[in-house]
């Protein structure tokens, strides 16, 4: 966990691994017990590797669900480490390693997941990309808008077009929005413009899908402590990460994956769509 007074200063290249975060993050390895919640599902996790996406797959796991997680190839250590845990569950993970960048590929992989699990009965739209290494709106090019509205935009609606192929009536739609949607910093405005559209998205499918009872809804973190923060953010801005909250502090993935568990499941959320759920260290999400 962090300290009170912050990170250790540091920084990595995107995309960002775990091993060399320092303090290394709570997935919730130690922490998370299931009960039952989703035993028998099967769930898609794109971004699955680290960070909430890790989180989610362990806290799905012992739930009783089993996983197939989406990554970078050049997260493949990550990816093997969260299969570890998976299977420490007696759960199967199946680990997909694609750029959703790529219509094709981002297609391929929900059907590979959807082959390899036997069925698909929850996905987490989770992948997501962010830059904050910049000094004005200026310096933002169309290189940066097509990675940032790619990653976080186009991929969500074509893994979840291809997904909705699959899932059965009653099944679940998460999507990772983010407190950018409601309070954008001028370091990442097309980030927080990206998220801002996600739960717009989330609000419209949730009306479409409502006949199929399929429910679709939103998680919006705070600041959490992932490889995405030392991977895009400036030095110094890590020595002050989650600080500006009013809890006071960073959170960390294993406090957010519960909102995942709780939105998935068709014992605790029902009756439950079209919402974004925040998780924001006391940020408002209105």
């Amino acid at each position: 966990m962090a300290h009170d007074d912050g990170f250790p200063a540091q920084q990595q290249q995107p995309p960002g691994l775990t091993e060399p975060m320092t303090p290394r993050p709570d997935h919730g390895e130690e922490s998370y017990v299931g009960s039952g919640k989703l035993e028998g599902q099967r769930a898609l996790i794109t971004g699955g590797d680290s960070g909430i996406g890790r989180a989610v797959a362990i806290a799905f796991a012992r739930e009783g669900a089993d996983v197939a997680i989406v990554y970078l190839p050049e997260e493949q250590a990550d990816a093997r480490e969260t299969a570890e845990w998976v299977a420490k569950e007696g759960r199967r993970c199946v680990l997909i390693p694609t750029d959703l960048r790529v219509e094709i590929d981002a297609r391929s992989a929900v059907r590979s997941a959807a082959e390899q699990l036997d069925g698909l009965d929850i996905l987490v739209n989770n992948a997501g990309y962010q830059m904050a290494r910049r000094q004005s709106f200026a310096d933002v090019t169309s290189e940066d808008l097509d990675r940032t509205f790619t990653t976080n935009l186009y991929a969500l609606f074509w893994v979840t077009q291809t997904a909705l192929e699959y899932l059965p009536d009653g099944g679940s739609i998460i999507n990772n929005s983010s407190i950018q949607a409601y309070q954008p910093s001028e370091s990442l405005l097309d980030y927080a413009a990206t998220k801002a559209a996600i739960n717009n998205f989330t609000v419209n499918l949730a009306s479409e899908l409502g006949p199929r009872r399929i429910r679709v809804n939103a998680v919006a973190p705070g600041p959490i402590w992932t490889p995405l923060q030392p991977a895009t953010q400036y030095s110094e801005k890590i020595e002050k990460f989650g600080s500006e909250t009013p809890i006071g502090r960073a959170g960390q993935p294993a406090e957010v994956a519960p909102a995942f568990v709780f939105l998935a499941s068709n014992v605790t959320a029902s009756y439950v769509s079209a919402t974004v759920l925040g998780v924001t260290g006391g940020k408002p999400v209105f």
